[in-house]
């Protein structure tokens, strides 16, 4: 059975950092392409980050030079460093495996979210 579950998230002021991971069990993270999704209230789910064939990455715009997506292959976990966060960034962000599509927000697994606030 796959399962993705995302923890991390929390209330930090402007200029913060927080470091969401997403535990996967079901399948390798390195077996698929990895994203972290994210979404604001009224507004569209979003792609953050892609991780894919355990080593290509790709950002949004807007969050370039200032999040990071890795893997660890020991725990099968994927996270996703956020630093020099802005209120912009308040959302609840969710885990996807099986990406089709990140700038669709596009993918066949999906995390529960965690909630990341940020007060400026």
């Amino acid at each position: 059975q796959v399962q993705l579950v995302e923890s991390g998230g929390g209330s930090v002021q402007a200029g913060g950092s927080l470091t969401l991971a997403c535990v996967v069990s079901g399948f390798r993270t390195s077996s698929t392409s990895m994203g972290w999704f994210r979404q604001a209230p009224g507004k569209k789910r979003e792609g953050v980050a892609l991780l894919s064939d355990g080593r290509h990455t790709y950002y949004a715009d807007s969050v370039k030079g200032r999040f990071t997506i890795s893997q660890d292959i020991a725990d099968n976990t994927v996270n996703l460093q956020m630093s020099r966060l802005n209120p912009e960034d308040t959302a609840m962000y969710y885990c996807a495996a099986d990406v089709r599509s990140i700038t669709t927000a596009k993918a066949n697994y999906w995390g529960q979210g965690t909630q990341v606030t940020v007060s400026s």
